[in-house]
């Protein structure tokens, strides 16, 4: 199973698991932004070893999420994707998507 791959099916798990949790969004935010932590990890640790790394678009997609905050923890503790354009550049933008997805969704909820 590939590196990638992996990725994908423990999102599934997290998603899973959120579920049977009594606040499953929060749960889920929480376990996002530490397997996104956990992925950056894996990557830099990929790249310093010359192992099959992890798709820049998977990065980008568990951040876009919402494990952004882990995204930018794991960036700063592991000193990866730091400086790499335009990685940085679409990582930004997807925070800000993000971001905006949750404003209309709480004004969409609440804002009528």
């Amino acid at each position: 199973m590939s590196m990638n791959s992996a990725c994908y099916v423990l999102l599934v798990l997290l998603a899973c698991t959120s579920l049977i949790s009594p606040y499953p969004v929060w749960i889920g935010l929480h376990l996002l932004n530490l397997l996104t932590l956990l992925i950056y990890g894996a990557d830099k640790l990929a790249a310093r070893r010359s192992w099959q790394r992890i798709p820049e678009n998977t990065l980008l997609l568990f951040g876009l999420l919402g494990g952004w905050i882990g995204a930018l923890v794991g960036q700063q503790f592991f000193r990866h994707k730091t400086q790499k354009q335009p990685f940085r550049t679409w990582f930004m933008l997807s925070i800000a998507a993000n971001i905006a997805a949750v404003l209309l969704g709480v004004w969409l909820m609440y804002g009528r």
